[in-house]
């Protein structure tokens, strides 16, 4: 059976303006990603690739064009309802991994499904299980401070993913790693998709974490480089 299409832009623009100058930062990009797809957007500093993902993570509202996600117009929503989408269809990862100094590894996660108003007992079973699925189990007591940046980054992972999102948007996610954590961060964003069919989304400036993806979108210039090919 054939995967239905889990997000589908037609014709998105954005446009930046600076008084009568008008910059394009994307421009005429038309796309679909499948359900289940593990998918990279690659392409040189500048080209856009951030600003796509922004769009398509709905962080952020296409100057032109049409989003839809699951099915649903997602441009056109409120902010009200755009924000309650966003927290319960999409999980975000980014370079940075914004864990709260103060808490442990398993609060840096139940902080999300807190929120959503189950019981203690839930929440907390739910941070505890994404947290050992990420290879944490033994860490979830641990400070921020206590753990590597591979080890914050799994922690950062694990909160994007407690509410079963239906896409994980991961923005460069291991700019700020050593090569080996770079590795097991991707290794585990592979290992999420096979395994759970978690639909991924990730912005790399490494060919070898490009590769790793089912696909390569390539951006160049604000348009999609569809002359693009591996070497």
């Amino acid at each position: 059976m054939a995967k239905k299409i889990i997000i589908n832009a037609k014709k998105l623009e954005r446009v930046y303006f600076n008084g009568t100058i008008k910059t394009y930062a994307l421009k005429d990009i038309s796309l679909n990603i499948k359900e289940g797809e593990f998918v990279a957007i690659m392409g040189p500093s500048g080209s856009g690739k951030s600003t796509l993902l922004h769009q398509l993570g709905l962080l952020d509202i296409p100057t032109k064009g049409e989003i839809l996600i699951d099915n649903e117009d997602v441009v056109n929503l409120s902010d009200d309802k755009r924000t309650k989408f966003r927290l319960k269809k999409l999980g975000y990862v980014f370079q940075s991994y914004n864990l709260i100094p103060e808490l442990t590894a398993l609060e840096n996660v139940y902080i999300t499904p807190m929120a959503q108003g189950i019981t203690t007992e839930e929440y907390k079973e739910k941070a505890e299980d994404i947290l050992k699925k990420v290879g944490l189990g033994d860490r979830i007591n641990h400070y921020p401070s206590e753990l590597s940046g591979g080890q914050q980054q799994r922690v950062s992972i694990a909160r994007a993913l407690v509410n079963k999102p239906k896409i994980l948007f991961a923005d460069e996610p291991t700019a700020n790693l050593d090569s080996d954590s770079s590795r097991e961060t991707v290794k585990l964003f592979r290992q999420l998709n096979k395994e759970i069919g978690q639909t991924i989304v990730m912005v790399t400036h490494e060919l070898e974490e490009g590769k790793k993806a089912d696909r390569i979108i390539w951006v160049k210039d604000g348009i999609l480089d569809n002359n693009k090919k591996l070497k």
